[in-house]
């Protein structure tokens, strides 16, 4: 069935995402709390809500996307070209942005999003950031009264688990085990939120976000069977 999908009709995509402030002091006294609560059982006695804090931006109300990039296959006279590019900046800036592409450029029911562990994190995460931004969430993120077979989601970690539903296999391991090119060459999501913060290091996590939108690419293209892409087929725009 993945066979079937015209490659031209999927949207692959990664976001970076940070603690919404550099420093946990910076909160105020009730967002403090609330982290705690909200915290208790993921860090346990290990840490303080201080010291797990450089943990925020996996969660939407206590983190931020600092970048979200998408590629996409563009096939012409015989050739095969992957294009990628990054929407960054301010937030609300960036969410906008993406919503226009996808209101433009792939708005139609045949179009379908692509990430990996993209069903529990990337689209999730975007659509919180929005309404806390008051973006409208667009068509391909709105999953209110949906059924399953209409949501446009691809998740490269659905398809590897097979219905198994506790499994997790990181996009890392994914491309080792399938013989893609590490994106994980410089950088890792763990160092992201460094970077940001205290490097001030944007096109550095720019880069490293491409990297990670064209692995899912070369990740689906793994499970079509299909050549994966060399480099002179990527191209950012």
């Amino acid at each position: 069935m993945i066979e079937k999908i015209n490659l031209e009709n999927i949207l692959f995509l990664d976001i970076e995402t940070v603690p919404e402030c550099a420093d946990f002091n910076a909160l105020d006294e009730e967002k403090k709390e609330l982290w705690a609560l909200k915290t208790q059982y993921t860090r346990k006695e290990e840490f303080s809500p201080e010291e797990f804090y450089e943990r925020a931006g996996i969660w939407a109300e206590f983190g931020k996307i600092v970048c979200i990039s998408v590629g996409y296959f563009v096939f012409k006279n015989g050739s095969r070209q992957f294009r990628v590019t990054t929407f960054h900046g301010e937030e609300t800036k960036l969410l906008t942005d993406f919503k226009n592409l996808l209101e433009t450029h792939f708005n139609q029911p045949q179009h379908l999003l692509c990430a990996h562990n993209g069903k529990e994190f990337d689209f999730p995460y975007i659509a919180r950031r929005m309404i806390i931004n008051q973006v409208e969430i667009p068509s391909k993120l709105n999953l209110f009264g949906k059924k399953p077979w209409e949501i446009a989601h691809l998740d490269t970690l659905e398809l590897w688990k097979f219905g198994d539903y506790k499994h997790f296999t990181s996009l890392r391991l994914l491309t080792n085990i399938l013989g893609i090119p590490t994106p994980k060459d410089d950088i890792s999501g763990s160092d992201v939120a460094k970077t940001y913060y205290e490097e001030q290091d944007l096109d550095r996590i720019i880069i490293y976000c491409e990297k990670d939108t064209v692995a899912v690419a070369q990740i689906l293209l793994r499970f079509r069977r299909e050549a994966i892409l060399d480099e002179s087929e990527i191209l950012s725009v």
